[in-house]
């Protein structure tokens, strides 16, 4: 029996054909659908950064709320800055310090709170990079420059990337009262004092503005010369006198080169901003400091009254003051002498209530003028007697009224002229004080200038009865 041959096939035999045809049993490859799982776990966990507490970081802000601030850092979430943490100034809106799409630099605080958040702190990130700067600054003596954020108790607040705290008295090279206007301004200053435990940094912007303005001090010092006048801006009114404002360098005026008068405060004289023609009085070269006066300029009272007044001359005053041995009685601006007691009355007097009393107007005679200790004696009892009355005097009344010799020879009956001047007189004299004394001696027609009949007896009486 013929056997018939299969026809030949070019088709090669497979791996399933030859295991079907084999006695072997093929066993289909198992698929694993979650094979790569752990692929996908370590390329997302190695393209997430790492994060501990105390890092710095650096995201971009993706929200900005009312109250915090969210950054995207690359974590598994995204991180949250309170505002609180924002910046060093206090009470900020967020709006105003970061936008979206910002690239902002972090510390990490915590890395989970108890909401599973990373919190972070945009605030402590500007501490760690400025502490690094600032000390470096601070070793070579450098400036540190910054705005002024805030006014607090005894100084001022620049924002130096922290809290650089600038005492009052080292804002300018005097001391400034009205702290308020510096607010917003750059400020450049030298670091005194630094202290990292404490997070403590002094500033002082007065080391700064000598260091920078020792070399024009100098050169304004060397061209000062004692008894120059000058003109100059108050800067500043202090209880002991005033700052003027030279131009290059302040000055001080102090209280007793104010006025030739006594002054209680500097403040009843010049106020800032007064524009002043002083005198230098002293230039201290090595400590930098220089002395001006303000009634160097002006005419001195004393001199003035020693000039047109003389010993024996009768002037018109008002007690000013009682003392156990007399009363001071002024007779001219800023001019006061002493009636001493034994001067006061042809009889013995215990106390000098018992002939005057404060405020009393009346005549006086001169009878000595110390220029030099800017004394002046008076005596009421030789007015008493007669005597020159002072030119001023008779300027007021018309020469008319007076002899050769000056003495009063007017007429005794009430002549309106006369009692105007006087008015006039006592005006001027007291910015419109009392003229009581001279209307009554006036209407009584008394004789209220010295004449030998004693005339100034019978003014005085008068004032009484008036």
């Amino acid at each position: 029996m013929s056997t018939t041959e299969s026809p030949a096939t070019d088709s090669p035999t497979t791996e399933f054909e030859e295991a079907v045809g084999s006695e072997e049993t093929y066993v289909p490859r198992q698929i694993v659908f979650n094979d790569l799982e752990g692929s996908l776990d370590d390329a997302y966990t190695a393209s997430m950064v790492s994060v501990d507490d105390g890092q710095l970081v650096t995201g971009t802000v993706v929200r900005v709320d009312k109250d915090e601030v969210l950054l995207d850092i690359g974590y598994k979430s995204e991180g949250v800055i309170p505002s609180r943490e924002l910046s060093i100034r206090n009470a900020v809106d967020p709006s105003e310090v970061v936008t979206v799409g910002d690239e902002v630099e972090a510390l990490v605080l915590q890395k989970e709170d108890k909401e599973g958040r990373l919190v972070l702190s945009k605030k402590r990130a500007q501490y760690e990079r400025a502490w690094g700067t600032i000390e470096e600054v601070k070793e070579r003596d450098g400036v540190v420059s910054g705005p002024v954020i805030e006014v607090v108790k005894g100084g001022l607040i620049i924002d130096i990337g922290l809290r650089g705290f600038l005492p009052a008295s080292l804002v300018e090279l005097r001391r400034v009262r009205d702290l308020q206007p510096y607010v917003g301004k750059s400020l450049d200053a030298k670091i005194i004092e630094l202290d990292k435990n404490r997070n403590n940094v002094v500033l002082s912007r007065r080391a700064f503005l000598e260091e920078t303005q020792k070399e024009q001090r100098e050169d304004f010092l060397a061209n000062l010369q004692p008894g120059e006048v000058r003109s100059g801006v108050v800067s500043s009114v202090v209880n002991f006198g005033a700052f003027v404002d030279l131009g290059g360098m302040d000055g001080l005026i102090h209280v007793s080169e104010l006025s030739w008068k006594h002054v209680d405060h500097p403040g009843s004289v010049v106020a800032v901003g007064d524009e002043v023609t002083v005198q230098v009085l002293e230039v201290d070269l090595d400590r930098e400091r220089i002395s001006l006066s303000l009634k160097a300029t002006q005419q001195d009272p004393w001199q003035e009254f020693a000039t047109s007044h003389r010993v024996g001359e009768l002037v018109y005053g008002r007690v000013t003051k009682l003392v156990p041995f007399g009363s001071f009685v002024q007779v001219g601006d800023g001019i006061e002498g002493l009636v001493h007691i034994s001067e006061m009355s042809a009889h013995h007097v215990d106390l000098p209530e018992q002939v005057v009393t404060p405020g009393e107007e009346l005549w006086v005679k001169i009878i000595d003028i110390d220029l030099q200790r800017r004394r002046i004696s008076l005596s009421i009892k030789q007015a008493a007697e007669g005597g020159v009355v002072a030119q001023e005097y008779q300027e007021h009344f018309g020469e008319h009224a007076f002899d050769s010799d000056g003495n009063y020879i007017g007429p005794t009956d009430v002549d309106p002229a006369t009692e105007a001047a006087w008015a006039e007189y006592y005006e001027d004299l007291e910015g419109g004080g009392e003229t009581a004394a001279a209307e009554g001696a006036a209407a009584e027609g008394e004789e209220a200038v010295a004449v030998e009949e004693a005339p100034v007896e019978a003014a005085a009486e008068a004032t009484e009865e008036a």
